[in-house]
């Protein structure tokens, strides 16, 4: 119960924590059995508050999914917890990348491709970084 009063967990994430102190795994598995029956576990309220998290520090769809996936979560709800973000998507990369480097586009190669590898970096996909330099507003 400290674990989930300090934040929401993945069942996987709280399972690997608790095993990871001695606990018995089978008595883990039941343990969570109950919470998630309580509804003092789950994976759908974990999904939405990790990916807000995440979409207020800056990071893309991408970078996220894949931590949610490392994370034991179902592709499915993943996918449908991100693109329930929609268009938020396009104004956050171009938010991030006028943070980084300034309003103006770049003019040169050279410094967009670092700007590109900046946005991919963050998990940007290529169709969002490519909307920012093709559409600047």
């Amino acid at each position: 119960m400290d674990y989930l009063a300090r934040r929401e967990h993945s069942e996987q994430e709280l399972a690997r924590k608790l095993t990871g102190r001695g606990f018995d795994p089978v008595l883990v598995e039941a343990t969570l059995a109950d919470l998630v029956a309580e509804k003092l576990l789950s994976n759908n309220r974990f999904v939405e508050a990790f990916v807000h998290s995440r979409f207020q520090r800056g990071s893309g769809p991408q970078k996220i999914h894949a931590e949610l996936r490392g994370r034991g979560i179902d592709e499915s709800l993943i996918s449908d917890c991100i693109d329930a973000y929609g268009k938020q998507w396009l104004e956050l990369v171009r938010e991030v990348r006028e943070k980084k480097f300034g309003a103006p586009l770049p003019a040169d190669f050279r410094e967009r491709s670092r700007q590109v590898r900046f946005l991919q970096q963050r998990g940007f996909t290529s169709e969002q970084i490519a909307t920012v330099f093709r559409d600047p507003e």
